[in-house]
């Protein structure tokens, strides 16, 4: 078996330079695993409120609400956060 050095698996030129990306990616998985928790909390947050809206009497989704939700993330984010609120918006309520 090849063992694969620290630079060649971050694709750094020195080893100070994969220890500083080794540090960061492990930063970043961290990040991710409560990006991906807080995704999971929003997704049961949402359930709560179309299960209400639908008890009530009321639809599914509230596209005037969706529509403030895709204005938050542009503004915050541009271009991409319309994108990433779409993808928060399908998780959480399923294909309209």
């Amino acid at each position: 078996m090849t063992t694969v050095s620290p630079a060649e698996r971050t694709g750094a030129r020195t080893a100070e330079a994969a220890d500083v990306i080794t540090g960061a990616r492990e930063r970043v998985d961290t990040l991710d695993d409560r990006i991906i928790g807080l995704i999971q909390e929003r997704m049961a947050v949402s359930a709560v409120i179309q299960e209400a809206r639908i008890t009530s009497g009321g639809r599914r989704v509230n596209l005037s609400r969706e529509m403030e939700v895709l204005g938050h993330y542009s503004e915050a984010l541009g271009r991409p956060g319309t994108a990433l609120a779409m993808t928060l918006l399908e998780l959480c309520r399923g294909r309209i």
